[in-house]
């Protein structure tokens, strides 16, 4: 079994998907558009061009799948973040800087007792994210 976050858009699942591929230094496995699939007589005729499914991959495992909305009314994410866990620090921190350029950080990245770092933003799409990384040096005080 194995758990895969799939995130919908309105309309900028391409830009989201060419952003976190680049943000996570990951490959576009697929995307595709309704248009030319047997799911294209379902949408309205201004939603054919959306993006019906895509996916990324890091490292050959795939991390992270969306479509648009496809005309279909559109609630942006709530009650989730995509969560994010690394041993390279200066990696997370770049990570979380990227991702929350144009959004909203609602925790700044640093130290905590359980990780050498660890942050929260909403990227300029709608997506909340939360970065870990390693562990800290020294126990925490009791």
């Amino acid at each position: 079994m194995q758990f895969i976050p799939y995130l919908t858009f309105n309309g900028d699942c391409k830009d989201a998907m060419e952003f976190y591929a680049r943000t996570l230094r990951a490959d576009i496995e697929s995307m595709f558009t309704f248009a030319g699939t047997p799911a294209e007589a379902h949408v309205p005729a201004e939603a054919r061009g959306q993006i019906m499914h895509a996916s990324l991959a890091l490292k050959g495992q795939t991390i992270l799948m969306a479509s648009d909305s496809g005309g279909m009314p559109h609630e942006k994410a709530g009650g989730m973040s995509v969560s994010i866990v690394m041993d390279d620090t200066p990696e997370a921190e770049r990570i979380f800087a990227a991702l929350s350029e144009g959004g909203t950080v609602t925790m700044p990245i640093d130290r905590t007792f359980w990780a050498e770092r660890f942050g929260m933003c909403v990227d300029r799409y709608g997506t909340p994210w939360m970065i870990n990384s390693g562990m800290p040096q020294e126990a925490p005080a009791s």
